[in-house]
């Protein structure tokens, strides 16, 4: 089976074994047995819904330190548009751009510059009309991975470009070279980031072999600093060089709007984005060119790697975008080749399969198929796995026991006591 790299880890030490992350993950990745929960690798598509959830801060997000910048002669920030949407009473975006800078970034590129590109590039797309339809957006890495693995009959309507992240980068370390003459070994491109997907995307990319990203910083580890560099700036640099429809983006039916038509349709949260998948699915929504799905409530500012309200930042970046350009970007000659995938999007037969041997695999699911029969049929998570099914399947895997089952226990136990009456 094959590895995968994640960037929400457990912290075994904190956690009390409650079943608050085990209700809310969209994968059934997580499983509390013995008093602590697990995270079932090749499951887990780090939307951060268990961090969000867990009450004594058990789940955290892994993201690069600030100090790996100085690893690179060049250093670039791509900060993600929901950065803005960080700070109150701002009014001007070169001022947090400028604030980068202050901390010692060559070089600022807006990840709002690469969603416009990225915008055109799929209207582009649309009009040639070449893809399966409803196009489901690519942007959410979170999104992207539950496909792979609960809606892999999805896989060829997921649009094949990268991420305004990817692009931002792919371009910025284009510049970089040919402004300053470095290798590309010796420039560092950093996100700053607002969830754990993006970081997991930059190591472990869906699109390609390698990301042009060297790290992701997350906005909650950069925003102290930032704030105080933004506080005693003399100076405030004209950097920003991107329009409303790329800090729309930010925002739940940002991207969707940028599609300049009305065939679209938005969702965010989790809950909601497998609520459509699962219509898609069932051929249940029909009339839409595009689907934009985010896998954080509210959009990008919704991460769990952010420090504002997600509905404050959002009236914020709508606010900051009032008086901008449409956009301030546009597809070159060429540009449109860097910006589709280099692979295909597959699904992993591994994810959920019992066995390698076919023949005990078919053996494994008659075996989970008895045991699913003789569960209460609750789902309540009092087991240590999600649904009952899920419990089925972790008994014949040998994770979990029949007696694991509250109600089970407490049957066998009235037969046990049956029996010692009946013997008096």
């Amino acid at each position: 089976m094959s590895t995968y790299f994640h960037s929400v880890e457990l912290d075994a030490n904190k956690c009390c074994g409650c079943t608050n992350c085990l209700k809310r993950c969209p994968t059934e990745a997580i499983r509390v047995h013995d008093g602590k929960a697990r995270i079932l690798s090749e499951r887990c598509i780090d939307c951060g819904e268990c961090i969000r959830v867990c009450p004594h801060h058990a789940k955290k997000a892994v993201s690069s330190q600030f100090d790996e910048i100085e690893k690179f002669k060049y250093k670039i920030a791509i900060p993600a548009p929901a950065l803005f949407g960080q700070f109150n009473n701002l009014d001007n975006i070169d001022i947090v751009l400028t604030g980068l800078k202050k901390l010692g970034f060559n070089k600022v590129f807006e990840v709002s510059r690469g969603a416009e590109l990225i915008s055109e590039a799929t209207r582009k797309l649309i009009k040639e009309n070449k893809l399966e339809t409803p196009i489901i957006s690519s942007a959410c890495p979170a999104v992207v991975r539950l496909i792979k693995i609960r809606f892999p009959e999805l896989c060829d309507n997921v649009m094949p470009l990268i991420a305004p992240m990817e692009a931002s980068a792919k371009i910025a370390r284009r510049e970089a070279m040919e402004e300053t003459g470095l290798s590309d070994d010796d420039i560092g491109v950093f996100f700053i980031t607002p969830c754990p997907a993006k970081v997991t995307e930059v190591i472990s990319p869906n699109h390609a072999e390698k990301s042009a990203v060297n790290g992701a910083i997350a906005i909650s580890k950069i925003y102290p600093e930032l704030t105080h560099a933004m506080d005693h700036l003399t100076d405030v640099e004209p950097l920003a060089r991107s329009g409303l429809i790329g800090i729309g983006w930010a925002n739940s039916g940002g991207e969707s709007a940028a599609m300049l038509g009305d065939k679209y349709l938005a969702a965010d949260g989790i809950e909601n984005v497998i609520r459509v998948l699962e219509e898609l699915e069932d051929d249940h929504i029909r009339d839409v060119d595009f689907i934009e799905l985010n896998a954080c409530s509210g959009g990008c500012v919704g991460g769990v790697l952010t420090v504002e309200n997600p509905y404050v930042s959002q009236a914020r970046i709508q606010k900051l975008r009032k008086y901008m350009p449409v956009s301030m970007n546009h597809l070159d000659d060429g540009d449109m080749d860097i910006m589709m995938w280099e692979k295909e999007l597959e699904y992993n037969p591994d994810t959920f399969r019992l066995d390698k041997d076919i023949f005990k695999a078919m053996q494994m699911m008659s075996e989970m198929e008895q045991i699913y029969e003789g569960l209460p049929g609750l789902d309540c998570g009092s087991c240590g796995s999600p649904t009952c099914r899920a419990m089925a399947e972790d008994i014949v895997r040998g994770k979990a026991k029949e007696t694991e089952c509250i109600f089970k226990l407490k049957e066998k136990i009235q037969n046990v006591y049956d029996q010692l009456k009946n013997t008096i």
